[in-house]
């Protein structure tokens, strides 16, 4: 397997929620780490250890309010990243791959299985995308409520891993 290192620039995790007042939108680049892949007749085959963090402080709705209450309830100067570790990668048809792993999110770890599209680009990146619905609850998280605004528990996230082959 080869050792490619995640662009943080290029890469995107988007997270978004629903409130009673309106929907809850989040959008960060600057995903790090490395994932350790071949690519085998044009498909990509993942492999471990593969490892991705991104910064909690980075996570950005562009509303002040809701910006402050997730970094606080984060609490991201106590647990600074947002981590996934991959422990298996299944191949299931048309470049979809079956990922097993572990995320990593205020301070708790749970396994997780997500369904993703793993392609190589014109140019020889690995791209890595799926999405999955994720209960902040299971995380040791309570939903946000600000006077009558509430938030729904679960929140689906999507992101996009791009990786260059590292020399």
């Amino acid at each position: 397997m080869a050792r490619y290192v995640v662009i943080p620039e290029r890469s995107c995790v988007w997270a978004d929620a629903r409130s009673s007042l309106h929907p809850i939108h989040v959008e960060t680049p600057g995903f790090e780490g490395q994932i350790e892949a071949d690519v085998v007749d044009g498909e990509v085959r993942l492999g471990v250890p593969t490892h991705i963090e991104l910064e909690v402080v980075r996570l950005e709705s562009h509303s002040g309010l809701i910006d402050t209450d997730l970094q606080r309830r984060l609490e991201a100067r106590k647990y600074r990243h947002i981590k996934g570790d991959l422990r298996e990668a299944t191949p299931i048809g048309d470049a979809r791959l079956r990922l097993t792993g572990d995320l990593t999110l205020h301070g708790v770890s749970r396994p997780l299985t997500v369904e993703v599209t793993a392609r190589v680009s014109a140019d020889g990146l690995v791209e890595v995308e799926g999405e999955k619905v994720i209960d902040m609850r299971e995380f040791g998280l309570t939903p946000p409520k600000f006077l009558m605004f509430k938030v729904e528990p679960t929140v689906k996230v999507r992101a996009r891993l791009i990786a260059r082959r590292q020399t």
